[in-house]
């Protein structure tokens, strides 16, 4: 109760809602933490193969200690750990070694802002690849 009088006497603070696989939990969370948080987030540059381009982002420690082990993340859960990054990307693979470095794909002519792959984007995407790389298979 005390939160929620906290969270309504102050606009710093903002509810979040989690569906994710328990009953409803919701917590509050410091809008400057979050800032603080999606600052100290590290974000590769973009690389390619012939279907995806990826990248991978790297979570401080002590952000990252409270990750699940052994499951993927969805867009809104690592959306609110702070990452921030166009529409589209999935989180696609755990490295064990290093469980704080999030791996992220999507798929060639990914619009950035719907998230949908755009065929005419695919197309640049796929002859910008073959023209960087070689022969692209299919």
């Amino acid at each position: 109760k005390r939160a929620a009088a906290a969270a309504e006497q102050s606009s710093t603070y903002i509810y979040i809602h989690t569906h994710h696989p328990t009953p409803i939990q919701t917590c509050v969370l410091s809008l400057s933490n979050m800032t603080s948080n999606a600052s100290r987030i590290e974000y590769s540059e973009k690389y390619a193969d012939e279907a995806n381009e990826y990248r991978h982002v790297i979570l401080p420690k002590d952000i990252a200690k409270n990750l699940p082990k052994s499951r993927l993340l969805s867009e809104e859960e690592w959306r609110r750990l702070g990452v921030q990054q166009s529409r589209g990307w999935q989180h696609y693979a755990i490295h064990r070694p290093e469980p704080h470095i999030l791996l992220f794909r999507r798929p060639l002519g990914t619009d950035p802002q719907s998230g949908r792959v755009d065929p005419s984007l695919e197309r640049q995407a796929r002859e910008e690849y073959k023209n960087q790389f070689g022969l692209l298979r299919k």
